[in-house]
């Protein structure tokens, strides 16, 4: 397949980190209401203190639990310490409180490392790998692994368990998950860590993948809420293709010098267009009922 197929595997890659972040940003949303914009500093940050322990000479298998765990802690912190003083506010204030806290959280990063050019190499990019006829390194696939396998516990967590249950319940009416003996606190510091988990795991692959730098590393954001958009912040299986879909068209325009320089518009592409298809059966009812 040559250059297609390289260009196949690295967007299949990305798009599924993408996938994986807006996994996890409808995760929290249909638990507590809250679109997280400081998703991508979240994960940065993790990554950018794995880089630092890797530095240091500490083993690969540190770097990661310290990245997961600084992931966590800052995501279920802001939800234990923060987010129940804005339960009760407008959706668009909690979204600016979440956007807030990833700017400081990037000011953090710019003060405890000067921007330079930084490469985060983890040893499964030394094994190269043959899927179906295409040749990957180890961390694609491990990407690709990722965003599949967390895609589907996520969708069967929710259905099957009673925490999930228990999310979905909050998600629908506070009030009446509050009569119903849901301890709401709980439920929503436990949705919360586990988003800043997969915040960890994005960070810690994107650094790799593409770059690691503080300021990409935030604003990942924004194609992953580009999928959430597709997926109505509610279909965790809708927003999974469409992150592998944005992956794949952002590689492939970068095939064609004239549209390479429109490769960072892609998500919003792919949102508009699918927003507008989903859109049609509505306007047909309408038009047919006047």
């Amino acid at each position: 397949m040559g250059a297609y197929g390289l260009f196949l595997v690295s967007g299949l890659a990305v798009g599924a980190l993408y996938a994986l972040g807006g996994v996890g940003l409808v995760l929290l949303n249909r638990a507590t209401g809250v679109l997280n914009f400081a998703y991508g500093a979240i994960g940065g940050l993790g990554a950018m203190a794995a880089w630092q322990i890797l530095q240091w000479g500490y083993p690969e298998p540190i770097a990661w639990a310290v990245c997961l765990a600084i992931a966590f802690l800052l995501s279920a912190g802001y939800g234990a310490a923060i987010a129940p003083k804005l339960a009760h506010r407008e959706p668009v204030v909690k979204a600016v409180a979440t956007l807030g806290f990833g700017i400081a959280i990037l000011g953090a990063m710019n003060l405890l490392w000067v921007v330079n050019p930084r490469k985060l190499t983890l040893a499964l990019d030394g094994i190269a790998i043959n899927v179906l006829g295409l040749r990957m390194t180890g961390t694609r696939l491990l990407a690709l692994i990722a965003g599949f396998a967390i895609t589907a516990g996520m969708s069967l967590f929710l259905v099957k368990t009673r925490l999930g249950l228990m999310m979905r319940v909050l998600a629908d009416d506070r009030q009446q998950a509050a009569v119903l003996g849901t301890p709401i606190r709980k439920v929503e510091t436990i949705a919360w860590g586990f988003s800043g988990v997969m915040a960890g795991i994005t960070g810690m692959l994107f650094g790799d993948l593409v770059r690691l730098d503080p300021a990409v590393l935030t604003f990942i954001v924004i194609p992953i809420i580009a999928t959430t958009v597709v997926g109505r912040l509610t279909s965790i299986r809708t927003t999974f293709l469409a992150g592998l879909a944005i992956g794949v068209i952002e590689s492939f325009l970068t095939l064609y010098k004239p549209l390479a320089p429109f490769r960072v518009a892609s998500p919003f592409i792919v949102a508009i267009l699918a927003l507008l298809w989903l859109q049609r059966g509505r306007k047909l009812t309408f038009a047919g009922a006047d």
